[in-house]
């Protein structure tokens, strides 16, 4: 399987894109002002604790405090022994019984983020520590050795415990990731030992820090992607950025400069996303319709309780029984729910509404499809058999926010039932179409007309990003207030003849030359 990576970085946004088999499969945006905060490690304050609620809140100096659910305490020394008569009376429901935790207000406590702050709530965390390299995962006070159950041999398994039973201390928990496989006993010592020093590190800092304080910063989201996804499978890493270049070329000459040759500079003027055919497939994934190739589609919607998703026939024209073509176009429809998942980072309760089929057996078949396509999906999931209904229930961990609200902000108009192009994706199309147009024509001088939200917003906070985009594209922009455009809108003026060129370069017309 053909598999691809490709890394944009424009002035409001960083976006990676996973292709496999020349097949849009995942994606990832970052805003350059809001840093994601999953992988960062904290000394918090605990401000309460719940057992009710079966959770704590940490102040990790965050506007909103962290959620430590009891479940993810992961350390004994914050765990009360039960006694073993309570153990053998409540042994039969042992999973359900309420966990006693000796936490108290204004304890100091490590915790570590696991899923992003979103809609209100603070972010979650977990005691348990995990410090990712390139081949191992370090977990601090732990004691056990974990192996990648994608590294199949048990010869090659065997050799790796050696290794790590042979590295590791007390107390220092690690876990084999399954790019380790093959890799000499040097490369990984060298990576464990970079972990050990992190940690050594972690601690110092929250020695040296009062609480609450940030005691170790995962990387940015393209770094991570780099590190987690460059296996040796990837065939290309694409990248348009000499910035983020340069420091994933330095990477990977210290941990694996075997793939160094894969890694390439993208140095045309066009839009990198844009050449690769993504950007058109990235604004599908805003709309509800998804397409299929048989002519059936499907309507995603995101609830705030639950993710919906309807399967239509649509224009599929069926030449069999009824049963036959529903079933069809369920089996189609099963891997393109498992696909859209991916794409579009959706998580929670998911309900799919498949087309009705009488048949158990054809029922059997689509929830094995689905949970076959869902394997290749690094999030947990979690699926059911399809109901008397035609529905199917499934669950999804999130980790990071969809990409619905990545690249969205509500609208204050309509107040959240509808969607508007966020700022920095605003910011990302305007530096594309001045990168299109100066491709093609040599005016230095452009009036750029947009909502005078935007505007204000360009000319005040952005000021830089103006300056940037100016200096990039060797333009100088004169921004003008409209009041009739929407906030996603923007037009552009030539000023020697104040003709409107907008429509000259958009991004029907970029696709076709």
């Amino acid at each position: 399987m053909q598999k691809e990576i490709f890394i944009n970085e424009s002035m409001g946004e960083t976006r990676i894109a996973i292709q496999e088999s020349n097949q849009l499969v995942e994606v990832y945006v970052e805003k350059q002002d809001n840093h994601r905060m999953v992988g960062n490690v904290y000394k918090g304050v605990v401000e309460n604790v719940l057992p009710g609620m079966q959770a704590a809140f940490v102040d990790i100096g965050y506007e909103l405090n962290a959620f430590l659910p009891f479940s993810e305490i992961g350390s004994d020394e914050f765990i009360v022994e039960e006694n073993d008569d309570k153990k053998s009376k409540n042994n039969k429901n042992s999973k359900y019984d309420n966990i006693e935790v000796d936490l108290k207000k204004d304890q100091e406590i490590y915790v570590q983020v696991i899923k992003e702050p979103f809609a209100g709530k603070g972010p979650r965390v977990t005691t348990e520590v995990a410090l990712p390299g390139r081949l191992l995962v370090l977990v601090p006070n732990a004691n056990y050795i974990g192996i990648s159950k994608k590294i199949w041999d048990k010869y090659e398994r065997r050799r790796l415990k050696k290794i790590a039973q042979k590295l590791r201390k007390n107390d220092i928990g690690v876990i084999i990731r399954t790019v380790a496989e093959g890799k000499s006993e040097e490369h990984i010592e060298n990576d464990f030992n970079q972990l050990i020093e992190n940690w050594n590190q972690i601690e110092y800092k929250a020695d040296q820090g009062e609480a609450p304080v940030i005691v170790y910063e995962d990387l940015e989201t393209a770094s991570s992607v780099v590190r987690d996804l460059l296996t040796p499978d990837v065939e290309k890493i694409i990248i348009d950025s000499k910035r983020i270049f340069k420091k994933t070329q330095k990477y990977l000459e210290e941990v694996s400069p075997s793939l160094l040759d894969r890694l390439e500079l993208y140095k045309l003027k066009a839009p990198l996303f844009e050449s690769f055919g993504i950007e058109s497939e990235i604004e599908k994934l805003m709309r509800p319709k998804a397409w299929l190739k048989s002519g059936a589609y499907l309507i995603i919607e995101k609830t705030e309780a639950m993710v919906v998703v309807d399967v239509n026939s649509g224009r599929f024209v069926g030449k069999k029984l009824h049963e036959q073509n529903s079933l069809k176009i369920n089996m189609e429809a099963a891997r393109e729910v498992a696909r859209q998942l991916r794409l579009r980072d959706l998580s929670g309760l998911i309900v799919i509404d498949f087309i009705d089929m009488k048949h158990e057996d054809n029922q059997k078949k689509v929830y094995y499809e689905l949970r076959k396509e869902l394997k290749k999906d690094r999030a947990k999931v979690a699926v059911a058999p399809i109901t008397e209904f035609g529905l199917l229930e499934m669950t999804r961990q999130r980790i990071r926010v969809s990409l619905l609200d990545s690249m969205s902000d509500e609208c204050p108009s309509c107040k959240g039932s509808g969607r508007i192009m966020s700022q920095e994706t605003l910011i990302t199309r305007l530096d594309h179409w001045l990168r299109r147009y100066k491709s093609k024509y040599r005016s230095i001088r452009l009036k750029l007309q947009l909502h005078p939200h935007n505007a204000t917003y360009l000319k005040g906070e952005k000021k830089h990003v103006l300056r940037g985009l100016m200096w990039q594209n060797f333009v100088h922009l004169k921004i003008e207030e409209n009041v009739e455009l929407r906030q996603d809108e923007f037009k552009f003026f030539r000023t020697k003849d104040d003709k409107d060129v907008t429509n000259e370069m958009s991004l029907e017309k970029g696709k076709s030359n």
